[in-house]
């Protein structure tokens, strides 16, 4: 259970709202949140995990605090990247999810064959020990997600998981992410993946403008969108 208490999020530098004070409750197995560029929805799913936290308010996962028992929250909360270089830093596939099993398997040789397990898992089998930077944008997110479920999370946030993917491997990252026996929760921009959600947040200027059936929650983005004035570059 993901509880917003009042949760607001405001600029470091500035103190311009960045989320309005939000409550929610995050209980469904598939959320999708949309919303234009800037419109505040990567904040507010960071605040999952603590990668952002509230100026004010609170955020829990299961009743722990995201700011006072932020390792607790990260161990139940993984977090996917838009872009997977930014989450893979080792040279070859096994090595970075090698990496992810540090703190929960003592073991060196438990350890690899865990991650050799969770790349055949994801589909990775064969790519073990290629470099990181020979694998397509496709299989560095499929790394990525490797590296996440390994340490066996029960949430999975997904900002924006297949923005950067051609075609095909949005359509493969997509449905696997639909298959994950866990919670997971996806900020995107296909609203075609938004609508199979089982509930979808809409968040606009800083705030939930609109939260409830997927189906409802694309036409309330697209009318809101399309009534809005195309801001000009001087603007």
């Amino acid at each position: 259970m993901i509880e917003f208490k009042d949760a607001a999020v405001t600029a470091p530098d500035s103190g311009v709202s960045i989320l309005e004070p939000t409550t929610l409750t995050l209980s469904e197995s598939r959320i999708s949140i949309i919303g234009a560029n800037g419109s505040g929805k990567s904040t507010l799913a960071r605040l999952i995990n603590g990668l952002v936290l509230p100026v004010s308010g609170s955020v829990t996962v299961d009743g722990l605090d995201t700011e006072k028992d932020g390792a607790k929250v990260r161990r139940k909360v993984g977090y996917l990247f838009t872009d997977p270089t930014s989450q893979l830093i080792m040279p070859t596939a096994v090595e970075d999810v090698i990496l992810s099993l540090r703190r929960i398997i003592n073991d060196k040789s438990e350890r690899t064959q865990a991650a050799l397990t969770a790349l055949d898992e994801i589909g990775l089998s064969g790519k073990a020990d290629v470099s990181v930077n020979a694998l397509s944008g496709g299989q560095r997110q499929l790394l990525a997600l490797a590296g996440v479920l390994a340490v066996t999370p029960e949430v999975i946030v997904a900002d924006e998981p297949t923005t950067l993917l051609d075609l095909r491997w949005r359509a493969h990252v997509g449905a696997l992410l639909r298959t994950l026996p866990l919670q997971v929760i996806e900020v995107t921009h296909d609203l075609d993946a938004a609508s199979r959600a089982q509930r979808t947040l809409v968040i606009d200027e800083g705030a939930v403008a609109f939260d409830g059936d997927p189906a409802d929650a694309v036409k309330f983005y697209r009318d809101l969108m399309f009534g809005r004035p195309t801001r000009t570059a001087d603007e």
